[in-house]
């Protein structure tokens, strides 16, 4: 499936949805592209997943932000490859260092940079203990074991959009629980 077909395929699972991220992450090795930086050089030429560049041009279409996050101990490598591939342009913020975090740092940094809550970000990765980490922060994270692909965007909006109601519910729970309380309160406080 060429570029636009997957873009157009992309576009048509975005539009199913009615609640979406304001933030869509990636992280770079084996999600995005199917190699490690620091096993290459700076002179090839990279290439991205089948699917990344026709999802990437969608999401930034429909007026979703994009962001980076890899723990690469190369990021000359991979802002060069980001350039090469002609979609460096296409991220809000690019956090791209080695780190022992599983990435808690990185989404520090990309949440006070753009102010965008952990909770209305969606993250893609190819390793499960970066997931664990990041989702115990509140984002939405999917795995992904072939690089990021239609199934996988469709996977993440599905759960973006649980993980929304779950909270919202939540939210309103809690709304209508302090509201009792405080109409006892002040019934209390009349008397």
């Amino acid at each position: 499936m060429g570029e636009e077909k997957v873009k157009e395929e992309a576009m048509r699972i975005i539009g199913m949805f009615q609640v979406l991220p304001r933030l869509v992450v990636f992280d770079l090795d084996y999600t995005l592209w199917p190699f490690y930086c620091e096993c290459r050089s700076k002179r090839e030429m990279p290439s991205v997943y089948p699917h990344a560049k026709g999802i990437l041009s969608a999401l930034k279409d429909k007026g979703i932000d994009l962001a980076i996050a890899s723990r690469s101990p190369t990021a000359d490598i991979a802002n060069t490859f980001l350039d090469k591939l002609s979609i460096k342009p296409m991220f809000v913020t690019k956090e791209i260092f080695s780190s022992w975090t599983h990435k808690t740092d990185h989404f520090q940094r990309i949440h006070s940079r753009t102010g965008i809550p952990f909770n209305s970000m969606l993250f893609f990765d190819d390793e499960n203990r970066n997931i664990q980490a990041v989702s115990k922060m509140g984002v939405t994270s999917i795995y992904v074991s072939n690089g990021v692909n239609l199934g996988a965007l469709r996977q993440g909006l599905t759960e973006f959009t649980k993980n929304q109601n779950a909270s919202e519910k939540n939210k309103q729970k809690w709304l209508k629980k302090y509201s009792q309380n405080s109409n006892a309160s002040d019934k209390n406080n009349q008397k």
